[in-house]
């Protein structure tokens, strides 16, 4: 009898022709999926059926052109996929509870959910970005229809930073790994009869408001940067000594302690009831879009077949952003810094260490970004590609977990609606061409 090949070794040589740039997120009790115009979430409400949302995509780059220039649009992208993320995740859990507890839980697993996502830019994340381009079924009751509002075309960063929506509407970059030459759209298969209609972006009433939202962002952060930069820093100092004394020593020690850290985390949120329902959805997600790259009908029963693991997944930038923050400290000047100004031993420089790692971070994801979405997503077929997504796709055997069919019902209905928008504007495209050529 043959040896039953790993979801690793799957993952690697089932990957589907048609790489799609779609990616999505898990969220609790839904998932989101995001295309390059618009972005939706599905989740299961307590009734069973699946409410369905979406919200449209709008590029800052008219506006904005330098926010998409090389390692600056890294952190845009960082900076949107945590926004749109937290987004979507108040979306989901206001209906897959009721009012009340969905307040509560939206709040609970907002700082968990917080500080994976912060992770991507501290601790050395959109999403995804993998995919660069890191869904829902079933249900027959349909959802409320919301009045579309047309997203703010002249976004500032003075102004409007800070505003969720705002920022979400504004900001255009890609959760997931791209890849730069990809296949023309499939036509995406009619959604489920049963599945409810799609509920357009508008001006929704939510109970859990921009405030709470903002509130749970900043407690995230803090709290990432003290479990990823300021506590593995501290340990390492008590370890390794003064840092000018030791600096190579002092960077690996204190990588691979954040390393630990980083492991340690997300194995013990794993251990958490909705955490771990989350990552069953974050398996469906992935199974959902290898169903759509070996071009099958998007069913439970065609998606059940595929791995949980998926080598476009974001986990990758996790990983990367980790290597890369090791390097960029080495090379920092930082000792130069320590003995210009006189710093002293102890607490001040171990203080002044700590800041220069948060400032660090931005140029640290931009590299990372430029790595794991630009270069990997555009050369998947070669050798150092695979070894560089290696320890990203271990990690992914603790981020997902097999899901069941109705968790892959509702990413095929997020991932179906995201499609659908795919076709309509292609469709929108062919016949504009066909107008100018006609006139």
């Amino acid at each position: 009898m043959a040896k039953q090949k790993s979801d690793l070794s799957r993952a690697f040589s089932e990957d589907g022709a048609v790489k799609t740039h779609v990616g999505g997120q898990a969220l609790i009790e839904g998932v989101m999926m995001r295309g390059k115009y618009n972005w939706a979430v599905a989740v299961r409400e307590p009734s069973g059926a699946i409410y369905v949302e979406e919200h449209d995509l709008k590029s800052g780059q008219d506006k904005n052109g330098w926010m998409y220039w090389p390692l600056v649009r890294g952190c845009r992208a960082l900076v949107e996929s945590l926004m749109l993320g937290f987004k979507a995740l108040e979306i989901a859990a206001l209906h897959a509870f009721g009012d009340a507890e969905g307040e509560q839980k939206a709040a609970e697993v907002d700082f968990v959910e917080a500080e994976v996502e912060i992770e991507g830019a501290i601790a050395v994340a959109s999403e995804e970005g993998k995919r660069e381009g890191d869904v829902l079924c079933a249900g027959d009751a349909a959802a409320e229809s919301v009045e579309t509002t047309e997203p703010r075309s002249d976004f500032d960063w003075k102004r409007d930073f800070g505003n969720l929506d705002t920022m979400v509407d504004g900001l255009g970059a890609q959760r997931t790994l791209e890849v730069v030459s990809e296949e023309p759209p499939v036509p995406a298969p009619a959604k489920a009869a049963a599945s409810g209609p799609a509920v357009p972006a508008g001006d929704t009433e939510e109970e859990f408001g921009h405030r709470e939202m903002m509130f749970s962002m900043v407690i995230g952060l803090v709290l990432g940067i003290v479990l990823f930069i300021v506590a593995p820093a501290a340990v390492t100092n008590l370890i390794v000594g003064e840092y000018d004394d030791h600096t190579l020593a002092w960077n690996i020690v204190d990588g691979l302690l954040r390393v630990a850290v980083f492991v340690f985390y997300i194995w013990l949120i794993g251990r958490m009831e909705d955490i771990k329902r989350m990552f069953m959805y974050h398996g469906a997600e992935h199974k959902a879009i290898h169903c759509f790259e070996h071009g099958l009908p998007m069913t439970p029963e065609n998606a059940r077949q595929f791995p949980r693991l998926h080598v476009r997944c974001g986990t990758a930038f996790l990983i990367m952003v980790m290597v890369i923050a090791i390097l960029v400290y080495t090379i920092f000047p930082l000792n130069a810094i320590i003995s210009g100004f006189g710093v002293p031993d102890g607490l001040p420089k171990l203080l002044l260490v700590i800041v220069a790692r948060i400032v660090l971070m931005p140029v640290i994801a931009g590299i990372s970004y430029e790595i794991t979405v630009k270069w990997a997503g555009s050369h998947p077929d070669n050798p150092l590609v695979k070894v560089i997504l290696w320890p990203g796709m271990q990690m992914q055997y603790l981020t997902t977990h097999e899901p069941d069919d109705a968790q892959m019902e509702c990413a095929i209905a997020a991932m179906q609606t995201v499609l659908a928008r795919e076709d309509a504007e292609a469709a929108r495209a062919t016949d504009a061409t066909e107008a100018i050529a006609a006139s």
